[in-house]
C-alpha cells in the first residue's frame, strides 16, 4: 500500500509543479481546481489522493461512481464531479452522489436535474458542455445554442450554472479550441455574472487549458497511471 501512496504522491506533485508552470507562464495568479478523474481506480486510490491534499475528484460512469463514493472514507473532504456524457434517466441517480455535473447538454437533462436536486434538497452545480467539435463525438451543446441552454440552466430552481466544460476535439490542436471556450465563457459572462469557472484541460493538453483560462482541470492518467489495467 506505502508503493502505491509513494507513487500516487509523486505522480501527484508532477502534475501540481506542471500547473503552477503553467499559471506562471500565463501571468494567472488566481486559484485553479484540480479535479482528479477516478474512473477504473477503486476507492482505496480515491481515499489516499484526499489523504495526500486532493479535494475533487471525477468521474464518469454512474454504476461505477454511485458504488465507489459510497465506500468511501473520506467522502467528506471531497467534492464530487460528474464528468461524462449524461443520459436523462440517471439524473436522479448520479445527482444523489454528485456535487457538480459537467456535463449538461440539452434542456431536458437540465429539467430532470432540477427536479433530482429537489428530491435530493440541495442545489446542484452544473456547467454547460460545449461541443467543439464538428463531429460531435465528444459530446456537448453547439456554441450557438450555448446561450439558450444556459437561460434554461439559470431559470431553474434548484440549479446552480457554474460556466462552461469541453474537451478538446480529436485531431486538432487543444489550444485553438480552448481559446474559441473562452470566448463563449466571456459572452456568457455578461448574461451570468456568476458562471465564471471553465472546465478544460486533461493530462496531455492541461497547459494549453490555463493558458486559455481554465478554472478547472480534469485529470487522470497523469495522477493515476494507464486504465487499461484496471477495467
Amino acid at each position: 500500500m506505502s508503493g502505491r501512496r509513494d507513487e500516487l504522491a509523486e505522480r501527484l506533485g508532477a502534475v501540481r509543479a506542471r500547473i503552477d508552470m503553467a499559471m506562471s507562464a500565463a501571468g494567472r495568479t488566481d486559484d485553479v481546481t484540480l479535479v482528479v478523474v477516478t474512473k477504473f481506480f477503486p476507492a482505496a486510490d480515491v481515499d489516499t489522493l484526499a489523504e495526500l491534499g486532493v479535494t475533487d475528484i471525477g468521474e464518469n460512469r454512474d454504476q461505477e461512481a454511485s458504488a465507489k463514493v459510497a465506500e468511501l472514507a473520506h467522502r467528506d473532504r471531497l467534492t464530487v464531479h460528474f464528468i461524462g456524457q449524461l443520459q436523462t434517466k440517471k439524473a436522479g441517480g448520479v445527482v444523489r452522489y454528485a456535487d457538480v455535473v459537467h456535463s449538461l447538454d440539452r434542456p431536458k437533462l437540465a429539467l430532470a436535474l432540477d427536479r433530482a436536486a429537489e428530491r435530493a434538497g440541495r442545489p446542484l452545480d452544473v456547467l454547460v458542455q460545449v461541443g467543439l467539435d464538428t463531429s460531435g463525438g465528444r459530446g456537448g451543446v453547439a456554441p450557438d445554442d450555448v446561450a439558450a441552454l444556459a437561460e434554461v440552466a439559470a431559470g431553474l430552481d434548484h440549479l446552480r450554472l457554474r460556466g462552461l466544460m469541453a474537451v478538446a476535439p480529436l485531431g486538432e490542436p487543444a489550444r485553438p479550441a480552448f481559446a474559441r471556450l473562452r470566448e463563449l465563457s466571456e459572452r456568457l459572462r455578461t448574461d451570468h455574472p456568476a458562471a465564471t469557472w471553465l472546465s478544460a484541460g486533461m493530462s496531455a493538453d492541461l497547459e494549453d487549458a490555463v493558458a486559455e483560462g481554465a478554472t478547472h482541470l480534469r485529470v487522470g492518467s497523469a495522477i493515476l497511471g494507464s486504465r487499461e489495467s484496471h477495467r
